[in-house]
């Protein structure tokens, strides 16, 4: 459907553009949302947390206001575009990701914590480890059962374990960096530490030079002990191994 030329917001009259509208922001991970095509309240803010999720420290993004201007549109529809060229896997795994969000350690520094124990649990481990690749297995772990497959991934807490073992298609930062277009939704972000550390999460999007991040272990700081489940903005040159794509 195209741009109807108008901007849509509460009261919108036209039924079918208000259920493509509320379509979208189910299939986007911002639901849910009855798809009844009424503009009602629920799906004003929806669109407004949608925007604000778009917007990063470095640009104005999209003004977070609910309303569905062009631009709002546009940025709609090339995000629905770009989860249609991933794999059924990796769109069942940023959904539930996306829904983590928020999540935190209990006591915050402790890699403590009901939520945080269950991604631990899903490599085998106790509260108290390190987590970004246990958050990572568990959201694979989950849409795999959802869609009656195996897991790919190999069962690790460790970054560069998975890194190394992995069976799925390889994104070297090399390449990258030299074509951004390589990466896409749903590819799995590995960074490289001194002493065979490191830290991981998924690709949400990717705008220019930066992806946007769903990452364990991680706070606003980018820390890779930091102390919750968390969206955030990477300058692609910091990934320093490369990505994993699975299908």
């Amino acid at each position: 459907m195209n741009f109807p030329n108008h901007i849509i917001t509460l009261g919108e009259q036209d039924s079918s553009i208000v259920k493509n509208i509320q379509n979208q922001m189910n299939q986007l991970g911002f639901g849910p949302l009855v798809e009844d095509g009424i503009y009602g309240p629920l799906t004003l803010k929806s669109v407004q947390t949608y925007q604000q999720h778009q917007n990063d420290e470095e640009s104005e993004g999209l003004t977070v206001d609910g309303k569905v201007d062009r631009m709002t549109w546009e940025v709609m529809a090339y995000n629905i575009y770009c989860l249609t060229q991933i794999s059924p896997l990796l769109l069942a795994a940023l959904k539930i990701a996306f829904k983590e969000v928020g999540v935190k350690e209990v006591p915050s520094g402790s890699n403590r914590g009901p939520r945080v124990e269950e991604y631990l649990k899903s490599v085998r481990l106790e509260g108290g480890f390190p987590w970004c690749a246990a958050f990572v297995y568990w959201c694979v772990e989950q849409a795999s059962a959802g869609l009656n497959r195996a897991n790919p991934l190999p069962r690790t807490a460790s970054c560069m374990t998975h890194w190394n073992k992995t069976r799925g298609e390889k994104i070297f930062i090399r390449d990258a960096l030299v074509n951004p277009k390589l990466i896409k939704p749903g590819d799995i972000f590995i960074i490289s530490r001194n002493g065979g550390k490191g830290h991981t999460g998924f690709v949400y999007d990717r705008c220019d030079d930066q992806i946007n991040t769903i990452e364990g272990n991680s706070n606003a700081f980018h820390y890779a002990e930091g102390e919750g489940v968390v969206q955030l903005w990477r300058k692609i040159d910091t990934i320093t191994a490369g990505f994993i794509r699975y299908t």
